[in-house]
């Protein structure tokens, strides 16, 4: 920040969040960027024991934030009454102050490499850090990031494997049928594959279609929804996937 004198001045949050102690908000306190003060304010919550979220934001022409209402990230909504969290000891458990950090996601990377299953994994930490208590994160946040790992290791050298496969069906029997979808980074995002049976079954049978997206989970966190229909005899048939 720059004062009349021109003589610089360090933030609010320079002062406040440096030390042990962070002070209870006030009027007039300076910020030299929103972002110091979501941090600021984070951190205040987490201390004395709840969570902070921002209501609303207006901004201005160049694009930067001109006034914010921040409220508490319960505002709002029924309170639970089976948990209470109105204590610092248990502020971690709101959302917004739960953070799996880069060590952590490199332990659980390297356990789902290995076939280590995710609630021995999260046990592990537990005992590494010395208690549930000591950990600033849920295990639902584990699983949550290696669900969305797994679905990024289906790269470029995933897709250009199922992409080899699909040329080689397709050379054996022409009307194998097989579409992919890739993102600007080469991962896979959507893929469809109709194999000749199907094709030939949809033309007698697809007077009515389902589109069925019950398996939602696999290796790499990608739902997989099969096209069905009914034969004759009443059986469902796969008529593309």
């Amino acid at each position: 920040m720059e004062t009349e004198d021109g003589i610089g001045e360090t933030s609010q949050l320079d002062n406040e969040i440096g030390g042990d102690t962070i002070l209870e908000p006030k009027s007039k306190m300076e910020f030299n960027s929103f972002e110091e003060v979501m941090t600021y304010y984070k951190q205040y919550a987490k201390s004395i024991g709840f969570g902070v979220m921002t209501r609303r934001t207006e901004k201005g022409d160049d694009g930067t934030v001109r006034y914010a209402t921040l409220s508490c990230a319960r505002g709002g909504k029924a309170r639970n009454r089976t948990l209470n969290v109105a204590s610092p000891k248990k502020s971690r458990f709101f959302r917004c102050n739960r953070e799996v950090s880069d060590s952590v996601k490199r332990v659980l990377d390297t356990n789902d490499l290995a076939g280590i299953r995710m609630n021995k994994s999260f046990r592990s930490l537990v005992v590494g850090a010395g208690g549930f208590e000591n950990l600033p994160f849920l295990e639902n946040d584990c699983r949550n990031y290696i669900d969305k790992a797994r679905h990024l290791r289906l790269g470029a050298g995933g897709a250009g494997a199922l992409q080899e496969y699909f040329l080689r069906m397709q050379y054996k029997n022409p009307g194998f049928f097989a579409s992919m979808d890739l993102d600007d980074d080469e991962r896979l995002k959507n893929v469809f594959w109709a194999d000749p049976c199907s094709r030939a079954a949809y033309e007698d049978f697809g007077d009515v279609v389902t589109f069925d997206t019950t398996y939602l989970t696999n290796r790499y966190g990608m739902p997989f929804a099969p096209f069905v229909g009914v034969n004759h005899h009443g059986q469902s048939i796969l008529l593309g996937a």
